[in-house]
Protein backbone atom coordinates (compact mmCIF):
# COMPACT_ATOMS: atom_id res chain seq x y z
CA UNK A 1 0.00 0.00 0.00
CA UNK A 2 1.24 3.72 -0.70
CA UNK A 3 1.28 6.26 1.03
CA UNK A 4 -1.21 9.45 1.16
CA UNK A 5 0.85 13.06 1.02
CA UNK A 6 -0.70 15.83 0.94
CA UNK A 7 1.39 18.66 -0.30
CA UNK A 8 0.88 22.50 -1.21
CA UNK A 9 2.01 25.79 -1.13
CA UNK A 10 1.48 27.63 2.05
CA UNK A 11 2.09 31.51 3.39
CA UNK A 12 3.17 31.79 6.71
CA UNK A 13 -0.32 32.74 7.69
CA UNK A 14 -2.30 29.71 6.12
CA UNK A 15 -3.35 30.94 3.11
CA UNK A 16 -3.41 28.43 0.17
CA UNK A 17 -3.99 30.97 -2.58
CA UNK A 18 -1.63 29.59 -5.76
CA UNK A 19 -1.02 33.51 -6.68
CA UNK A 20 0.93 34.19 -2.81
CA UNK A 21 3.38 31.29 -3.86
CA UNK A 22 6.62 32.28 -5.39
CA UNK A 23 6.35 30.58 -8.55
CA UNK A 24 10.19 30.39 -9.31
CA UNK A 25 12.54 27.32 -11.02
CA UNK A 26 13.37 26.16 -7.35
CA UNK A 27 9.66 26.08 -6.51
CA UNK A 28 8.73 24.30 -9.90
CA UNK A 29 11.98 21.62 -9.35
CA UNK A 30 10.74 21.05 -5.45
CA UNK A 31 7.02 19.95 -6.61
CA UNK A 32 8.41 17.84 -9.84
CA UNK A 33 11.02 16.07 -7.20
CA UNK A 34 7.87 15.15 -5.19
CA UNK A 35 6.05 14.11 -7.94
CA UNK A 36 8.37 11.83 -9.79
CA UNK A 37 8.57 9.88 -6.18
CA UNK A 38 4.95 9.40 -6.48
CA UNK A 39 2.88 6.97 -8.06
CA UNK A 40 -0.21 9.60 -8.72
CA UNK A 41 -1.90 12.81 -8.83
CA UNK A 42 -5.09 13.25 -6.68
CA UNK A 43 -7.17 16.49 -6.65
CA UNK A 44 -10.76 18.04 -6.15
CA UNK A 45 -12.85 19.28 -9.52
CA UNK A 46 -11.77 23.25 -9.00
CA UNK A 47 -7.78 22.21 -8.51
CA UNK A 48 -8.02 19.99 -11.74
CA UNK A 49 -10.21 22.43 -13.75
CA UNK A 50 -7.27 24.95 -12.55
CA UNK A 51 -4.69 22.71 -13.59
CA UNK A 52 -6.19 21.51 -16.39
CA UNK A 53 -6.51 25.28 -18.15
CA UNK A 54 -2.98 26.12 -18.39
CA UNK A 55 -0.92 22.94 -17.79
CA UNK A 56 -1.81 20.67 -20.57
CA UNK A 57 -0.56 24.01 -22.73
CA UNK A 58 2.76 23.67 -21.53
CA UNK A 59 3.14 20.77 -22.25
CA UNK A 60 2.42 20.69 -25.74
CA UNK A 61 4.58 23.97 -26.26
CA UNK A 62 1.58 26.05 -27.48
CA UNK A 63 2.10 28.34 -24.14
CA UNK A 64 5.61 29.86 -22.91
CA UNK A 65 6.99 28.83 -20.07
CA UNK A 66 10.57 28.00 -18.46
CA UNK A 67 12.46 25.07 -18.70
CA UNK A 68 11.64 24.05 -15.05
CA UNK A 69 8.08 24.65 -15.44
CA UNK A 70 8.08 23.14 -18.76
CA UNK A 71 10.28 20.20 -17.21
CA UNK A 72 6.84 20.20 -14.76
CA UNK A 73 4.15 20.04 -17.09
CA UNK A 74 5.62 17.34 -19.52
CA UNK A 75 5.64 15.07 -16.12
CA UNK A 76 2.30 15.67 -15.07
CA UNK A 77 0.85 15.09 -18.37
CA UNK A 78 2.41 11.22 -18.01
CA UNK A 79 1.29 11.01 -14.43
CA UNK A 80 -2.31 9.69 -13.46
CA UNK A 81 -4.42 11.89 -12.29
CA UNK A 82 -7.67 11.09 -10.19
CA UNK A 83 -9.85 13.62 -9.44
CA UNK A 84 -13.03 13.53 -6.97
CA UNK A 85 -16.18 15.50 -8.12
CA UNK A 86 -19.84 14.92 -7.40
CA UNK A 87 -20.65 17.48 -10.26
CA UNK A 88 -18.85 16.60 -13.32
CA UNK A 89 -17.70 12.96 -15.14
CA UNK A 90 -16.04 13.84 -18.10
CA UNK A 91 -12.06 14.18 -17.60
CA UNK A 92 -10.64 14.45 -21.06
CA UNK A 93 -6.69 15.16 -20.07
CA UNK A 94 -4.50 12.43 -20.87
CA UNK A 95 -4.46 10.13 -18.01
CA UNK A 96 -7.07 11.59 -16.02
CA UNK A 97 -9.50 9.37 -13.91
CA UNK A 98 -13.07 9.91 -12.02
CA UNK A 99 -13.23 9.09 -8.51
CA UNK A 100 -16.71 8.79 -7.60
CA UNK A 101 -18.69 6.74 -4.73
CA UNK A 102 -17.91 6.40 -1.31
CA UNK A 103 -14.96 8.72 -0.11
CA UNK A 104 -13.21 6.55 2.39
CA UNK A 105 -13.20 3.39 0.37
CA UNK A 106 -12.48 5.29 -3.31
CA UNK A 107 -9.49 6.52 -1.51
CA UNK A 108 -8.33 3.46 0.26
CA UNK A 109 -8.45 1.68 -3.32
CA UNK A 110 -6.23 3.85 -4.40
CA UNK A 111 -4.01 3.85 -1.81
CA UNK A 112 -3.75 0.14 -2.05
CA UNK A 113 -2.99 0.24 -5.87
CA UNK A 114 -0.36 2.78 -5.75
CA UNK A 115 2.55 1.39 -4.16
CA UNK A 116 4.81 4.04 -4.94
CA UNK A 117 2.30 6.63 -3.23
CA UNK A 118 -0.52 9.30 -4.26
CA UNK A 119 0.48 13.14 -3.80
CA UNK A 120 -3.01 15.48 -2.94
CA UNK A 121 -2.42 18.83 -4.08
CA UNK A 122 -6.34 19.99 -2.79
CA UNK A 123 -7.20 21.88 0.26
CA UNK A 124 -10.55 21.69 0.73
CA UNK A 125 -10.35 17.67 -0.28
CA UNK A 126 -7.33 17.65 2.15
CA UNK A 127 -9.87 18.39 4.97
CA UNK A 128 -11.82 15.56 4.19
CA UNK A 129 -9.18 13.16 4.10
CA UNK A 130 -7.79 14.16 7.25
CA UNK A 131 -10.81 13.81 9.23
CA UNK A 132 -11.10 10.09 7.21
CA UNK A 133 -7.85 9.25 8.78
CA UNK A 134 -6.48 8.96 5.03
CA UNK A 135 -3.41 10.95 5.29
CA UNK A 136 -0.16 9.92 5.52
CA UNK A 137 2.70 12.45 5.44
CA UNK A 138 2.50 16.55 4.72
CA UNK A 139 4.98 17.94 2.48
CA UNK A 140 4.33 21.57 2.75
CA UNK A 141 6.18 24.34 1.11
CA UNK A 142 5.99 27.43 3.47
CA UNK A 143 6.29 30.47 1.94
CA UNK A 144 8.41 34.09 3.16
CA UNK A 145 4.76 35.58 2.85
CA UNK A 146 1.66 36.89 4.73
CA UNK A 147 -1.63 37.11 2.54
CA UNK A 148 -3.65 38.55 4.74
CA UNK A 149 -6.72 36.65 3.40
CA UNK A 150 -7.92 33.63 2.71
CA UNK A 151 -8.29 30.44 1.70
CA UNK A 152 -6.37 29.10 4.42
CA UNK A 153 -5.31 25.71 5.14
CA UNK A 154 -8.00 23.41 7.02
CA UNK A 155 -10.58 26.66 7.40
CA UNK A 156 -13.48 24.61 8.33
CA UNK A 157 -11.83 22.79 10.71
CA UNK A 158 -11.09 19.11 11.71
CA UNK A 159 -12.52 16.82 14.64
CA UNK A 160 -9.24 17.23 16.72
CA UNK A 161 -5.89 18.14 16.69
CA UNK A 162 -3.64 15.96 14.28
CA UNK A 163 -0.49 15.59 15.81
CA UNK A 164 2.71 15.03 13.45
CA UNK A 165 5.92 14.25 13.73
CA UNK A 166 8.83 16.01 11.71
CA UNK A 167 10.88 14.13 9.12
CA UNK A 168 12.71 17.27 8.06
CA UNK A 169 12.98 21.07 6.91
CA UNK A 170 14.74 22.48 4.20
CA UNK A 171 15.10 26.00 3.34
CA UNK A 172 14.90 27.07 -0.07
CA UNK A 173 17.26 30.42 -2.10
CA UNK A 174 13.49 31.99 -2.62
CA UNK A 175 13.12 32.08 1.38
CA UNK A 176 10.59 29.02 1.45
CA UNK A 177 10.66 26.36 3.67
CA UNK A 178 10.21 22.78 2.66
CA UNK A 179 8.53 20.98 5.75
CA UNK A 180 8.54 17.11 5.89
CA UNK A 181 5.80 15.85 8.64
CA UNK A 182 4.39 12.16 9.43
CA UNK A 183 1.04 11.33 11.44
CA UNK A 184 2.11 10.88 14.61
CA UNK A 185 1.48 7.48 15.87
CA UNK A 186 -0.54 8.64 19.12
CA UNK A 187 -3.97 9.68 18.37
CA UNK A 188 -3.94 12.20 20.42
CA UNK A 189 -1.40 15.66 21.48
CA UNK A 190 0.17 15.64 24.63
CA UNK A 191 1.41 18.98 26.04
CA UNK A 192 3.64 18.81 28.66
CA UNK A 193 3.18 21.33 31.40
CA UNK A 194 6.30 22.82 30.86
CA UNK A 195 5.07 23.83 27.01
CA UNK A 196 1.64 24.96 28.20
CA UNK A 197 0.31 28.51 28.16
CA UNK A 198 -0.23 30.06 31.57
Amino acid sequence: MGLLTFSINVTLDGCVDHQEAIADDETHAFFTRLMDEGGAMLWGRVTYEMMESYWPAVASGDAEAPPAMREWAVKLEAKPKYVVSSTRKDFPWTNSHHIAGDLRTCVQKLKDATPNGVLLGSGKLATELDRLDLIDEYRLLVHPRIAGHGPTLYETGLLSTRCLELISTKPLLNGAVAMHYRRALTRRCVMSPDNALH
